[in-house]
């Protein structure tokens, strides 16, 4: 299991509310999140945000 998955499923509250506050533009939706679906969260906020996959990944991986 990466770092992303161990973050994303024990802290998903505050990180989605993170990514809300940096990228305003991401909605509730955006942010469904489902255990496994990682990538496909990362790719939802890469195409609503325009940032390039590592830039999310690092981003997440900072909180």
């Amino acid at each position: 299991m990466s770092s992303i998955q161990d973050k994303l499923k024990g802290n998903w509250n505050v990180i989605s509310g993170k990514l809300k506050q940096e990228y305003g533009e991401l909605t509730e939706d955006d942010l469904a999140y489902t255990e496994g679906q990682e990538e496909e969260l990362i790719g939802r906020i890469q195409k609503k945000t325009g940032k390039a996959k590592e830039e999310v990944k690092k981003f997440i991986d900072s909180l």
